[in-house]
């Protein structure tokens, strides 16, 4: 790339090399915006003939053809792409959705000396209209040879990024006390109405049952007929581990578990088991409170209808101190 000076009349479409002040030191337009009809009125009023603009050289890429080719490879799911200044790309939600991003994919991409790219968190959780990645180039230009290494690793590994749409999520919900089964009720719902509003969403199914093993396996079989998203189970009990009356119960449902302990705190004694599709979530203690924890973590891959495994939710550990 190359900066020269062109006449004013001449500088349509072109990119500024260095920003324009007018006399007195007001800045006038930055460096890297493209020149318009309009500002180029403007520049002649302010009595300027010459602006400084870049030139490509051959086998250079411009920075906004750069970053929307690299936009449109990176990601699927339910976004658009926006054009903003200064060589970047923006991902915005078109709706309610789970963000699920490829982390060494993105590492690997993020390498290279022409592209940067930024994402929201694996796993969270985003609005209709949020933005959820950007693409930023090298100023001005991208060299032709770097930008097809950075697609054809998108091409051939990617997307980097997914927008998995989270639509009318049926969640159910049992309450369990090893006494008095209402009183889970009363003591978590309220928060798992705030928990769930905050994803757009609410509790379809509810049942409460005593805390062993016959009467939990039988609401856990009831709610799994109705064909719910998830269950969640609010117990007033810490398990410890699959072998206790939450556990049993799940396993008397017809429940694989794929994960007990999470590296998440709070909420490190997650149990995660499914049943066919339908994944069972048990997580003592984090309805207590609508603080972020675990639940937080894996509800919006879950209401997406995305299968968390074991190993994702290992992976949680980098960033699972939440308080």
């Amino acid at each position: 790339m190359r900066a020269l000076t062109v006449e004013v009349s001449q500088a349509v479409g072109r990119s500024l090399s260095s920003t324009v002040f007018r006399t007195g030191g007001k800045k006038l337009l930055s460096k890297g915006h493209v020149l318009s009809d309009d500002d180029i009125r403007m520049l002649q009023l302010e009595g300027m003939g010459e602006v400084p603009v870049t030139q490509l050289d051959d086998g250079e890429i411009g920075e906004d053809d750069a970053v929307l080719r690299v936009a449109q490879d990176m990601g699927v799911g339910c976004f658009e792409i926006r054009l903003a200044a200064g060589g970047r790309s923006n991902l915005l939600a078109t709706e309610p959705c789970c963000v699920l991003v490829d982390d060494e994919l993105l590492k690997q991409i993020n390498c290279t000396a022409s592209v940067a790219i930024a994402t929201c968190l694996n796993f969270s959780y985003a609005n209709t209209g949020q933005r959820i990645s950007t693409v930023k180039s090298a100023p001005f230009a991208v060299p032709a040879d770097h930008l097809e290494t950075v697609t054809g690793m998108l091409k051939e590994r990617g997307p980097i990024i997914q927008a998995r749409p989270i639509r009318e999520p049926a969640v159910a919900v049992l309450y369990t006390d090893p006494y008095n089964p209402d009183r889970a009720r009363q003591l978590f719902e309220p928060i798992m109405t705030q928990r769930l509003e905050r994803l757009g969403t609410r509790v379809r199914y509810v049942l409460a049952a005593r805390e062993d093993e016959g009467s939990m396996a039988k609401a856990i079989s009831h709610l799994l007929r109705s064909r719910p998203t998830v269950i969640l189970i609010a117990s007033t009990t810490a398990p410890a581990g699959p072998d206790d009356a939450v556990g049993r119960s799940m396993l008397a449902a017809g429940c694989d578990f794929e994960r007990f302990l999470a590296p998440v705190e709070p909420g490190n004694l997650l149990l995660l088991g499914y049943s066919g599709d339908t994944p069972v979530v048990s997580a003592p203690g984090c309805f207590r409170s609508a603080k972020p924890n675990v639940v937080d973590l894996v509800l919006p891959p879950i209401l997406a209808r995305y299968r968390v495994s074991g190993w994702e939710i290992a992976c949680l550990g980098h960033g699972g101190l939440l308080a």
